[in-house]
């Protein structure tokens, strides 16, 4: 690839005439649809309403106003291929393209002077034009998704530097695979970093091996994330991405403080970087997440009580143990709590774990066994359901957990916790989260902590929405539940 390219002109799924010439037949069917609206249909009659006139003296200026919209959406920025821009950022800079292209029109007619006119006219092809825009938009996002869920249109990233900055990148890559970007492994001159691996994203070396890898592993994107004190050695590397035709980004040191903290003002063309307060659950959005946990559990009791009621009752018949399976497991600030479940091992499964850590490998810190040989035959229906966490509804009652955090962990695997690990147990732990929406079990424990992380760092009341909306067909499908 050609890293010389403007990044507006970067290669995309879709050909690059194809984005605006929708919008200009959108801006056009607006005006048809907008003449039946007025004329025919009459939603808003006038007191002094004129004859029905035909569309046809209208055809110059819906033609006019189609060239506009792709004018002020090309000035806004809107056909540019920047990964991770929000679809109501996008919404607000339809909203002033259509605005500019719609007063344009609308002086047009106070100048020529038509035989027909019609101001309410227009605001009905304002209106239809920036729904039809930001619909347009939206569905193109679902069909990106779904296409580079499947591997289409995705670039394969290698991140130079595993700091705090490239762990933080790693999750963003591994927790939002809309964007594109699928991290295939990383670089660092570091030896206890390089010793190490970030779950399924594995170590390649050191930068001396930046060539080989990006030949080796078909590299498309370059992620430096060193400090502007390695400027030499960025120099060499960058250089490196330039002759083997790899596209490079490269993060400014000020974003090594942290992405989410820094503004961007603009003086007069003079870019103004401001540093904001680390982001942190405040009380007022503390309250706010316990109402969504309270409100949801309430509304939804006519649903799992009868649930619970009938696992309950089947567990009592297989006659394994208990119904309820008790465990104590670590929660907000270290504080321990008993979290409930129902039953789905055998009695004696925590003395037999230890051994099938032994035998199978599995990370200690997050331990998953297929074909677990201690999980009893009602036990094996409720974990595939997630019936088996129905209790943990208990718990979010009482405060102790909530519908979307990290996984609360037992005490012996805080144990083995790195310092930077630490930072899960800031908040409430939830019985869904980020994590299980991404990949659920099958997800190693480093990239669980990095997804945990960035739901920690970028936390709001409509992402907790969008993970509960999100488990509902995760947990319907099946997909990733033991």
């Amino acid at each position: 690839m050609n890293t010389h390219l403007k990044l507006s002109e970067r290669p995309t799924l879709e050909p690059r005439w194809l984005l605006p010439a929708i919008d200009a037949v959108l801006a056009f069917l607006a005006f048809g649809v907008a003449y039946v609206m007025r004329y025919e249909m009459q939603i808003f009659p006038l007191a002094y309403d004129p004859p029905e006139r035909g569309f046809v003296p209208y055809i110059p200026f819906a033609a006019v106003f189609a060239i506009l919209i792709w004018l002020n959406f090309h000035r806004n920025g809107l056909y540019r291929n920047i990964a991770g821009r929000a679809w109501l950022e996008e919404v607000y800079l339809i909203a002033s393209g259509v605005a500019v292209s719609i007063v344009i029109v609308l002086a047009l007619f106070f100048l020529l002077r038509p035989l027909v006119t019609s101001r309410l006219m227009l605001i009905y092809v304002a209106a239809l034009t920036l729904i039809a825009s930001a619909l347009s938009r939206l569905i193109r996002r679902w069909i990106l998704a779904y296409l580079r869920q499947q591997g289409i249109g995705i670039r394969r990233v290698l991140l130079v530097g595993m700091g705090e900055i490239g762990r933080s990148l790693l999750g963003i890559m591994l927790t939002r695979p809309e964007f594109g970007y699928q991290p295939v492994g990383f670089l660092d001159d570091d030896e206890a970093k390089v010793a190490a691996s970030m779950g399924r994203v594995e170590v390649l070396g050191g930068t001396e091996q930046l060539a080989h890898v990006i030949a080796e592993r078909r590299i498309d994107t370059v992620v430096i994330t060193f400090r502007w004190k390695h400027y030499d050695r960025i120099q060499e590397l960058t250089e490196i991405c330039r002759e083997l035709g790899a596209d490079l980004r490269i993060v400014p040191e000020i974003m090594q403080l942290n992405i989410r903290q820094v503004q961007v003002e603009n003086l007069d063309g003079i870019p103004l970087l401001g540093i904001g307060a680390r982001r942190s659950f405040s009380r007022a959005n503390q309250l706010l997440k316990r109402g969504l946990d309270i409100l949801v559990v309430v509304a939804g009791f006519p649903l799992w009580a009868p649930l619970s009621l009938f696992v309950s009752l089947a567990l009592a018949l297989e006659g394994e143990g208990p119904v309820l399976y008790r465990q104590v497991r670590v929660g907000k600030d270290g504080k321990k709590f008993e979290m409930l479940k129902f039953r789905s091992m055998v009695e004696n499964a925590e003395e037999l774990q230890e051994a099938m850590l032994r035998e199978s490998g599995e990370d200690p810190r997050h331990p998953k066994f297929v074909d677990d040989p201690r999980v009893t035959g009602v036990g094996r229906f409720l974990r595939r359901t997630s019936l088996d966490e129905l209790p943990n509804l208990i718990n979010v009652m009482r405060g102790e957990m909530s519908l979307v955090g990290p996984r609360p962990p037992t005490p012996s695997e805080v144990e083995l916790y790195e310092a930077r690990h630490t930072r899960r147990l800031q908040i409430t732990p939830g019985m869904t989260g980020w994590w299980q929406v991404r990949g659920r079990s099958n997800v190693p424990f480093d990239e669980m902590c990095e997804m945990d992380m960035y739901y920690i760092d970028n936390w709001s009341l409509s992402m907790d929405i969008e993970i509960l909306m999100l488990t509902i067909p995760r947990v319907v499908l099946r997909s990733g539940a033991l």
